[in-house]
């Protein structure tokens, strides 16, 4: 939030977002979306066209984990190999892109492999000395600290002291919330996931997992729900002091009255466009968990709807025009129909529904390569 803040009043100038959808994870989707469009440089680099890539002057391909070649450290300590199925099937790792972009900033940095990257961590990291891409190829993985002391890492950290000696109990004072319900808005949201979906749903959503969730849908108990005329299956516009949303009721006695939950799997349901910018103290971290809201039957004036074309259509067609411009500059490459193939595969269906609309009302300018393209498309709203 301290970043965005700062965009605002114009001394954050650029952001480089990599494997992050932040537009639909972080609180206060509107602030977060006017954050993104006042900077000078948005680049988002990831497996999908996700939310905040709608907001990118460049977007750079990720790679799935069938195609990285390095190491993950886990909550254990444990560090383990990563090798990869495939080459990269854009051509490059994500590493590679970073020295690219590094070196075409002035800043000589270039490895030949990725267990040169692993070599360096070594050498900096007192606490991984002894690691190595050969060395965890031997023995499978390993527990850091790996050095010199503890050539074939340590499985336990603590045995009988801790490193300072004597364990330092801290206590924090509780520091309750800011956030409180009133007579606008007099019940309190509070967010989660579910076990079929991951986080936004960026990878979940495209697999048969929708099944199970094929919707965010607001929870709200029978005494609240009855109170309002909210009924079963029923849209209702859920709103908060910062933003408000769409979502279908579904009516149990799960959660307490006077409280109501959602997910945030699924991007058209916006429920992070209610959720304020109160966090916690100590880290900063959103406070997700407590929201006041109102819920009222149907769909309200009060919706907020980021599609409007400052929001979201002139990020869709500036992206476009940046991936016909660049299947354009590849000789080998039918330029019309590699747009074609991407837009298919790659633009989920109300992008490309958007897209279409901008086209055919000519409120934005598109590249006549993105116009062909849309044309040879079959698009239905």
């Amino acid at each position: 939030p301290n970043m965005l803040d700062a965009a605002l009043d114009g001394s954050f100038m650029g952001l480089y977002v990599q494997g992050e959808d932040i537009v639909q994870s972080d609180p206060n989707t509107v602030h977060v979306a006017d954050g993104l469009m006042a900077m000078e440089c948005l680049v988002v680099q990831d497996l999908f066209l996700n939310e905040t890539a709608k907001y990118a002057h460049v977007f750079l391909p990720g790679t799935s984990f069938l195609e990285k070649d390095g190491t993950f450290t886990n909550a254990e300590r444990r560090i383990n190999r990563v090798r990869p199925a495939m080459r990269p099937q854009t051509g490059k790792h994500e590493w590679e892109a970073v020295c690219d972009l590094a070196e075409a900033m002035g800043f000589a940095m270039r490895w030949n492999t990725s267990s040169e990257i692993m070599d360096e961590i070594a050498k900096l990291t007192p606490t991984f000395s002894g690691v190595s891409f050969d060395y965890l190829d031997r023995v499978g993985s390993v527990q850091w600290p790996c050095n010199e002391a503890n050539p074939t890492g340590t499985p336990i950290m603590h045995r009988d002291r801790f490193v300072r000696g004597l364990g330092k109990f801290t206590p924090t004072p509780y520091v309750p919330t800011e956030e409180r319900s009133t007579r606008k808005f007099p019940l309190l949201l509070t967010t989660g996931r579910i076990l079929s979906q991951y986080n936004v749903g960026a990878q979940t959503r495209r697999t048969k997992n929708v099944k199970w969730h094929p919707e965010d849908i607001l929870e709200i108990h029978p005494a609240d729900a009855e109170e309002r005329g909210v009924r079963e299956g029923e849209e209702v516009t859920i709103s908060s002091r910062v933003g408000a949303t769409v979502l279908r009721a579904h009516i149990t006695d799960r959660v307490a009255p006077g409280v109501v939950y959602t997910t945030f799997h699924h991007p058209v349901s916006g429920a992070n466009v209610v959720t304020t910018e109160n966090s916690d103290w100590a880290t900063n971290c959103p406070e997700y968990k407590v929201t006041a809201v109102q819920v009222s039957p149907g769909r309200s004036a009060s919706t907020v709807e980021l599609d409007h074309p400052e929001h979201r259509l002139g990020a869709l067609v500036r992206m476009a025009n940046q991936i016909a411009r660049q299947w354009a500059a590849d000789s080998s490459a039918d330029a019309v129909s590699a747009t074609v193939y991407h837009l298919e595969n790659f633009w989920e269906h109300d992008m490309r529904v958007d897209l279409a609309r901008a086209v055919d009302t000519g409120s934005v300018t598109v590249d006549d390569l993105v116009i062909e393209a849309v044309r040879r498309l079959t698009v239905h709203a």
